[in-house]
């Protein structure tokens, strides 16, 4: 018989306050598509990946607290051949922001920045000289949920250079520009399933602080993007994205145009209560995909 994982992790409450639990979602989608399946975490060592056929990456909201095992249960999945959605692949590959690079090589508009490699003194000059901005976001080169994320003056340096120094002494770092726009405007997170938009929302940080998360007073609110944001969205699954089950971009609007923030397809939050038109999508997408998967 053919048996589902829907892929989670264990919830402290660090990533998940505030949200709906899109894992019992997809629970209900599978259900009601009579597919056999378990909400599982990808860390549990007592967990018989063998048993299934198919994984559905869901929820794996800290893999950037344990990296190391994280990738090696990639490698053992693969070892065993299970198919995944999205494909091992493609989570490895978007599991540290050193795509962005790679994504801004390829000559798309991406807010990507400068890393600052593991264990490698760090200078102000050399940084300035790659971002220009004078507001700098520091943060983790795998990472999520804004865990150890910094924005600070290009002045004040003094004062956070040694805190800075001894994170990058444990692990890479991004430093990328500040992006007024995402105070005055927000960033949009347009949401797809087997390359078709499925709907939008506008995250806008609270008053004062320039993280969008929910979790630390962002709002979020359902919009409709402009054909401009859609064919600039269009263009990075058409490069990046083509067999994914699940895509969500995060960007924001620079003089009409529209920048990659993050391309999140590992664990996105899909916001499926935004819309009507949300949870509907998300069951079509997943019939056609499990349908074709299992039949292999």
């Amino acid at each position: 018989m053919k048996h589902v994982a829907i892929v989670s992790y264990f919830s402290i409450g660090a990533y998940d306050t505030n949200t709906l639990d899109e894992n019992l979602m997809l629970s209900e989608i599978l259900t009601e598509l009579q597919v056999s399946h378990e909400i599982v975490s990808w860390s549990d060592p007592a967990v018989q990946w063998e048993r299934f056929s198919l994984l559905l990456i869901k929820s794996t909201w800290d893999y950037f607290d344990y990296y190391p095992e994280f990738l090696a249960w990639i490698a053992k999945i693969e070892k065993l051949g299970i198919p995944s959605l999205n494909s091992m692949e493609t989570i490895r590959w978007n599991s540290s922001k050193r795509y962005l690079l790679e994504i801004e090589s390829a000559g798309f508009p991406v807010v990507a920045g400068m890393i600052l490699e593991k264990g490698l003194p760090i200078s102000q000059e050399n940084i300035a000289s790659k971002v220009t901005s004078k507001t700098w976001v520091v943060k983790p080169l795998v990472s999520g949920g804004a865990k150890n994320t910094l924005k600070i003056e290009t002045q004040e340096w003094d004062n956070y250079k040694d805190k800075i120094q001894s994170w990058v002494n444990d692990e890479a770092f991004l430093v990328q520009p500040f992006i007024p726009e995402i105070e005055k405007v927000g960033e949009y997170s347009l949401v797809f399933f087997n390359s078709n938009f499925s709907h939008a929302v506008l995250k806008t940080p609270a008053t004062k602080d320039f993280r969008v998360q929910h979790y630390f007073g962002g709002t979020i609110q359902s919009v409709n993007p402009s054909e401009t944001i859609l064919a600039s969205c269009q263009k990075l699954l058409n490069r990046f994205a083509t067999d994914s089950l699940y895509v969500r971009v995060d960007g924001v609007v620079v003089d009409g145009i529209f920048y990659l923030m993050e391309l999140e397809m590992i664990e996105p939050y899909l916001f499926l209560g935004s819309s009507e038109q949300a949870l509907s999508n998300y069951k079509k997408a997943i019939e056609g995909r499990i349908a074709s998967t299992l039949l292999k």
